[in-house]
């Protein structure tokens, strides 16, 4: 079997194993299959010579806005001075609705959501980063918005929304969620409570939908303690900073960037001194 097939790649050798597989089972009248026509051809070393093979070509990096974060998330010392967007999706019963949030890196509290009208809605990033702005209105120190590299994040609409204010733009690598834990992680929190504790599949049109998230972003910045800011609520914790309770640490502006992991800093750090 090895033999025809050897025969036949060397007679036609413009074609792969498949045709080959096939070319005996209608000529010869043997049995052959794909895959063992598959391991004849590696076992021979051969392959088609074909001019019109598929040839991919390696992604181009094109990263619209630099990331301006990369693991420094803990050096953020302020509210509305790293904000984080994202969206996420609810299938449930007859559903499939997009949300896109707004998140205060410092206090974790939602700025903002917005409740798509229909699937690959992109009203719902634009109005969303308006509230953002009039949130941000006589602010007079940076704000940094950091995204995905989604393609309305990247659009000409949507960032020429923010031009001639504070805020910058920074967006994560393609392919790299863990540029954006907070996101990740509070999407996650919020999409089990929703199901879980507030019952979102038992909502049965989009009115009851949009009133469950108004309840559950209320409850979440004034009533839900978060790990993450020593079990205060994001709105109480925000008030603390703003009388003077909590300390403005100044960290950020002195943070390193790093395209590692933390925990890959963490181990270098201690294999240095070991």
């Amino acid at each position: 079997m090895v033999k025809m097939v050897s025969d036949a790649h060397r007679n036609h050798p413009t074609h792969g194993y498949r045709w080959v597989a096939a070319f005996i089972r209608i000529n010869l009248g043997y049995h052959i299959s794909d895959n063992y026509a598959y391991k004849c051809f590696r076992y021979l070393g051969v392959k088609a010579e074909t001019k019109h093979r598929i040839r991919r070509r390696p992604r181009k990096e094109r990263d619209k806005y630099p990331n301006l974060i990369f693991s420094s998330w803990d050096t953020v010392d302020r509210p509305k001075q790293v904000i984080v967007s994202d969206m996420t999706a609810f299938k449930f019963w007859l559903f499939y609705f997009e949300t896109t949030f707004y998140f205060d890196v410092f206090t974790k509290e939602i700025l903002s959501w917005k409740l798509a009208e229909r699937r690959g809605c992109r009203d719902q990033y634009i109005e969303g980063l308006v509230d953002v702005k009039e949130l941000l209105k006589g602010c007079m120190e940076p704000a940094i918005v950091h995204t995905d590299q989604g393609s309305v994040y990247a659009s000409m609409a949507y960032n020429e929304l923010i031009k001639d204010t504070c805020i910058v733009r920074s967006m994560s690598r393609a392919g790299k969620p863990t540029d954006n834990p907070v996101n990740e992680a509070l999407n996650g929190w919020i999409k089990e409570e929703l199901l879980l504790d507030f019952k979102m599949e038992q909502c049965r049109n989009r009115d009851q939908v949009k009133a469950l998230l108004a309840r559950y972003v209320k409850f979440y910045n004034e009533q839900r303690p978060c790990w993450a800011i020593g079990y205060d609520t994001p709105d109480n914790y925000r008030k603390r900073f703003y009388k003077g309770e909590l300390e403005h640490k100044k960290t950020f502006e002195n943070r390193i960037l790093s395209t590692e992991p933390k925990y890959v800093q963490r181990r270098c750090k201690s294999a240095h001194f070991q």
